[in-house]
């Protein structure tokens, strides 16, 4: 049976909004497979950063950061995270299925492209709620979201 979910709560879900170009989806799609299979793992986490719009400049500074061996270690998760994916959009009629009280964030720094998708899978949950955490991108403080949190689930 599992336990009863009361509430639930999201940061910046992983969805495209609006017409997405299929031929893109399918190029990133093809190019990610080929070098998971080439374990070119540094290379598959850069596809991805610039298949999501990350800059040049950005790229080159997250490959020099010290994190970067940790992304390269669960790179080969993309490809899974791809396929649940589909197309990007967001499964619109399952969200409406969702029976609790949802809080959706997202950063009111983070791309557009992000806030548009929370407030929409806030609009597709019957009892969902879009919040723009103030100064945020989608590197979020923890101390953003915890007080955001506990605002949500202690009321």
């Amino acid at each position: 049976a599992g336990t009863a979910v009361s509430r639930v709560a999201l940061y910046e879900p992983p969805f495209t909004v609006g017409e997405a170009d299929p031929s893109r989806r399918e190029a990133y799609r093809s190019r990610l497979v080929a070098l998971l299979a080439a374990d070119d793992r540094g290379g598959a986490v850069e596809l991805f950063m610039t298949h999501i719009g990350l800059p040049p400049e950005m790229i080159a500074g997250a490959r020099r950061s010290p994190a970067w061996p940790g992304l390269e270690a669960v790179a080969p998760t993309l490809a899974y995270d791809d396929e649940l994916l589909g197309d990007g959009a967001p499964p619109l009629d399952r969200l409406a299925l969702v029976p609790v009280p949802a809080l959706v964030m997202a950063g009111s720094a983070s791309p557009p492209a992000m806030t548009e998708a929370a407030r929409t899978v806030a609009e597709a949950l019957p009892e969902g709620t879009y919040r723009e955490l103030g100064g945020q991108t989608h590197d979020v403080a923890p101390e953003a979201v915890a007080a955001a949190l506990r605002e949500f689930l202690l009321p």
